[in-house]
């Protein structure tokens, strides 16, 4: 027994050194060379170097790094679980940066975006899986409903980074994009817990439906809310203790304790860390755990989507390019769609609800989590993984291009409703 967990920490140790480097080496070279998110250097580490790749293959001493890859998860319990703990830290500090006050000034206008961006790539991923998949039997599988989840997802981290480098993230299309992103991510998540909760009791009844979704809206809003009420007393007990360390350890640890409860109510984790982080961010813990934080974050993060991409069953994935090619011109077609008309109806000009549009298409790191939830639940296999993957990686891709050329240029056709 001492030997068999001697020999799994060993092994973790020596998986997570070499995802580290890999995923940093891989990274370094898509944003410098490829001039795109470093994300997809992380995700593409994965892919290589993982048990469906070069991960299986035996080295001297060590034997297989990651192992034959068996079971819907094809990697150890411990590395995964190490995996979703970085996932934790990364919606945290999501919801750090989220910035409530301008959120909740553009929010009649984020919310039609977010809404439309959420119900029409729902129904297109849907529609397709079914129609397309003889393995799915109509639009009521949790297989369809799922890839329909996937496809609701909107990166809030990829869109903010982009607007950032162009000074957009003030403008109103900045704001409405983000306020939208966080909208679209909330929905996206209570629809998850939805179809999640319907797999597991194995039916469609419509009062399934109400209480999931209620459960699902009622506790996140007593987790928001409530954090937000108690966010200064809690940063004041943080701050009371004066031992070296105390606010970053603090704080990881109510965000872990969050996403566990919400975990507990049948919802994702993600939900209950990116919810602490949002009751937090108008305080002023996060200019005192900036740049520990940001350590543990450039450290553990890229260990989530290096795991994300050894997921991948590459030739899977290849099996249905097809399907996969499919899915991913729905996917940028549904958010153009369904946040652009919006934005359009709400005030915006063409030019700038074009934008709105592109910035609400990448799905990077929120697609992952709820593809790597639905893999991890047995709700969707390898192959439709394989396609969320893919339509993942494309959609991030495709959004800092366009995004570069459609705000490259100072916008003043816009009509801001705010203003």
């Amino acid at each position: 027994m001492e030997h068999n967990v001697t020999h799994e920490v060993t092994m973790l140790a020596f998986q997570l050194g070499v995802i580290l480097i890999a995923a940093k080496l891989s990274g370094e070279f898509v944003e410098r060379v490829l001039k795109q998110p470093s994300v997809l250097g992380e995700l593409a580490a994965g892919i290589i170097i993982g048990p469906y790749a070069l991960g299986h293959f035996s080295i001297p001493i060590v034997g297989p790094i990651f192992g034959e890859p068996h079971g819907v998860i094809p990697v150890s319990t411990a590395l995964y679980s190490f995996a979703q703990v970085a996932a934790i830290i990364l919606l945290f500090e999501v919801g750090l940066h989220t910035d409530l006050k301008k959120f909740l000034r553009y929010a009649p206008q984020a919310t039609a975006v977010a809404i439309g961006g959420v119900v029409i790539p729902f129904i297109l991923g849907d529609v397709a899986t079914f129609m397309l998949l003889d393995s799915v039997e109509g639009p009521f599988d949790y297989a369809a409903l799922f890839m329909g989840t996937i496809m609701t997802a909107t990166s809030v981290g990829v869109t903010a980074r982009v607007l950032d480098e162009l000074n957009q993230l003030d403008s109103a299309e900045g704001v409405t994009i983000l306020g939208a992103a966080v909208v679209d991510d909330v929905i996206g998540i209570i629809v998850l817990a939805i179809v999640s909760g319907l797999a597991a009791a194995g039916s469609v009844e419509i009062a399934d439906i109400a209480v999931v979704g209620g459960k699902a809206v009622g506790f996140w809003l007593f987790l928001t809310i409530g954090g937000i009420a108690a966010s200064k007393y809690i940063v004041r007990g943080i701050n009371s203790i004066r031992i070296q360390g105390a606010a970053i350890a603090l704080s990881l640890a109510l965000a872990l304790i969050a996403a566990a409860v919400a975990e507990m109510f049948g919802l994702a984790m993600i939900i209950g860390a990116y919810s602490m982080g949002l009751a937090l961010s108008q305080t002023n813990i996060y200019e005192i755990i900036q740049r520990p934080l940001n350590g543990v974050y450039d450290a553990l993060v890229p260990v989530f989507f290096a795991v994300m991409g050894m997921m991948v069953d590459v030739p899977l994935m290849l099996g249905a390019i097809g399907f996969g090619t499919v899915i991913v011109v729905l996917a940028i077609i549904g958010k153009l769609l369904g946040s652009a008309l919006p934005a359009l109806l709400v005030g915006f000009k063409a030019r700038s609800a074009l934008g709105i549009g592109v910035g609400m298409t990448p799905r990077a790191e929120v697609g992952l989590i709820v593809a790597g939830i639905g893999l991890e639940r047995g709700i969707i296999g390898g192959e439709l993984f394989g396609v969320a993957i893919l339509m993942t990686v494309a959609t991030t891709i495709f959004a800092p291009v366009f995004l570069l050329k459609i705000f490259n240029d100072p916008i003043s056709e816009s009509v801001s409703p705010a203003e």
